[in-house]
């Protein structure tokens, strides 16, 4: 499929994740600050220096969505990086060893799977009083991994079998160098398609802790600005439909680009959609 012949869904998929990471990374630089506060114009209307309104402490909504942006960019990023790496370590190494390796490691990710992802998430988050954004990457990180760990483990016990795998074992080279050069290149594809859709499913886990209270200790989450919508409904919705919006876009975005990545790089599940 090339460029040209790329489907519909694919473009707008790819149109809202590059928006969103060019609001992201230009966005807070042609914004005031997220925290100073006017009280004088409180819940004031979008128009003059606010173009979306000020919110309930009188901070410009648009720095904050802005903000918020960059924050999302930075946790999910970092998030799917390090399970990203950490999954895909674990479930080949499982996968190509296979034996009493392949047994405890997959235990282990039996084990954390058994725990109902945001539930664990939460529990973790809930230690410390404010947490801060290392600590909340560390908490959707800890049983993030898992569902990585599970597609490189299923992809490397087929991939262990083939010839250019067993030749490289018969002239003696070592289990890292198989692994790393042999075995991952060839797991990147059903990954990639993962981390599409992982990256959407954090930018929801943490919006949902910040909308409880629980994520990271800043107003201008999307999480927390969705929370203090809700308060304003009758009043101003835009307060919730602003940051409400700006997670339905990026997530559907997510989704679009992982399903036309899934057929593409899947042959076995492509669909002609």
């Amino acid at each position: 499929m090339t460029l040209g012949q790329a489907r519909p869904a694919t473009v707008v998929g790819a149109t809202f994740l590059l928006a969103f990471v060019l609001v992201a990374l230009l966005g807070p630089a042609v914004t005031s600050s997220p925290l100073v506060q006017n009280l004088d114009l409180v819940l004031a209307p979008p128009g003059g220096a606010h173009w979306l309104g000020t919110d309930e402490n009188g901070r410009d909504l648009l720095a904050m969505v802005f903000h918020g942006a960059r924050l999302a960019l930075i946790t999910a990023g970092s998030t799917v990086g390090i399970c990203f790496v950490v999954g895909t370590l674990v479930g080949a190494t499982a996968g190509y060893l296979g034996g009493w390796v392949d047994e405890t490691l997959m235990r282990l990710v039996d084990v954390l799977l058994s725990f109902p992802g945001i539930l664990l998430n939460l529990a973790i988050v809930a230690l410390v009083q404010r947490p801060s954004v290392g600590f909340v990457i560390f908490a959707l990180a800890i049983n993030g991994w898992v569902g990585y760990a599970r597609v490189a483990r299923g992809q490397a016990l087929a991939v262990r079998e083939r010839e250019y795998v067993q030749a490289a074992r018969a002239s003696g080279a070592g289990f890292a160098r198989i692994l790393l050069r042999h075995v991952v290149p060839s797991l990147l594809g059903p990954l990639i398609v993962q981390a599409t859709f992982g990256f959407g499913g954090v930018i929801l886990v943490e919006a949902s802790l910040s909308f409880l209270g629980l994520g990271p200790a800043v107003p201008y989450s999307w999480g927390s600005l969705l929370a203090q919508g809700t308060s304003y409904l009758w009043r101003s919705s835009r307060l919730a439909a602003v940051p409400g919006a700006a997670i339905a876009v990026v997530v559907l975005g997510c989704n679009l680009l992982g399903d036309s990545l899934r057929d593409r790089l899947d042959p076995r599940g492509r669909t002609d959609r």
